[in-house]
């Protein structure tokens, strides 16, 4: 016989089952899925809430770093991991994530969870098609393709990403090329040799998946790169990959479903980059 699972009402009339093994669900990727937390995120809005089922959450001190306890013991990824990190102000953070919830755990508000969830579950075992991954959206980046006109997007495009370019050239030793519209420019291979070296210094799964969360929420490598190694604020480089989007709304106005999506993907590139700060 199967076991039957007692459900409660959630705050928007659906159903959650208080069980962990639902909150396990939606905290990491299941088989199969991208390992990128913003994908995540958006999977979670379309999943039931957990139940609230610990008091207090707090960081604690232990071998190999700063764990999570939820009242007094300790957290575990999806993945049986324990959730750990090297840096006091880190676990605080995620601490903090946790004690915010109310009577039912929302992963869409807990951004910084699910990035060292899936760092701890799917990136530490996936370092190197990670960073492919990364080094993949340079060859395709965001700051390299220019509009032709009008003039004032053509400056704009020129003022928020000529210094990343130059930045890229001096620090990285890559020199990209631009390209005007959509057709695909192929970039020079000593650039795209340059990026990988600096990716591939990338060592631990915590900053790893930040750098990819970077990447692939402002579709830069290049911006992303930029944040890790302190160019450009997280502000700065959100911005910067922003520059078409706002030149359309300087001139028709800003669409409100629009802005509430760049608003939640905000959360996950200021999160991003507060793990990578705190983890390289």
């Amino acid at each position: 016989m199967r076991e039957r699972v007692a459900l409660a009402r959630g705050p928007a009339g659906g159903y959650i089952r208080p069980m962990r093994e639902d909150l396990a669900n939606q905290l990491a990727p299941g088989q199969g899925e991208p390992i990128d937390p913003v994908a995540m995120a958006r999977r979670d809005l379309q999943k039931v809430l957990p139940r609230r089922f610990y008091k207090e959450a707090s960081a604690l001190e232990g071998e190999g770093g700063f764990a999570l306890v939820l009242d007094g013991k300790p957290a575990h990824t999806p993945g049986r991991q324990p959730i750990r990190t090297p840096a006091l102000a880190l676990t605080q953070a995620l601490a903090a994530e946790w004690s915010a919830q109310g009577d039912f755990i929302d992963p869409g508000s807990m951004p910084l969870t699910r990035i060292v969830n899936s760092a701890l579950d799917g990136v530490s075992r996936e370092m190197g098609e990670v960073r492919a991954e990364i080094v993949k959206y340079a060859g395709s980046d965001l700051i390299c393709y220019r509009a032709g006109e009008p003039q004032t997007l053509v400056e704009w495009q020129a003022r928020a990403w000529d210094p990343i370019l130059a930045w890229a050239r001096e620090d990285l030793g890559a020199r990209f090329i631009c390209a005007q519209g959509v057709i695909f420019a192929a970039q020079p291979e000593p650039a795209i040799q340059a990026v990988a070296r600096v990716v591939e210094a990338v060592d631990r799964p915590l900053a790893l998946a930040a750098l990819n969360v970077m990447t692939t929420i402002t579709g830069s490598a290049l911006l992303a790169l930029a944040v890790a190694h302190g160019r450009l604020s997280a502000e700065e480089a959100w911005a910067a990959a922003h520059v078409d989007e706002d030149f359309q709304i300087s001139g028709w106005g800003e669409d409100s479903e629009a802005a509430a999506r760049r608003a939640r993907r905000w959360l996950d590139m200021e999160a991003a980059a507060r793990v990578h700060a705190l983890s390289a």
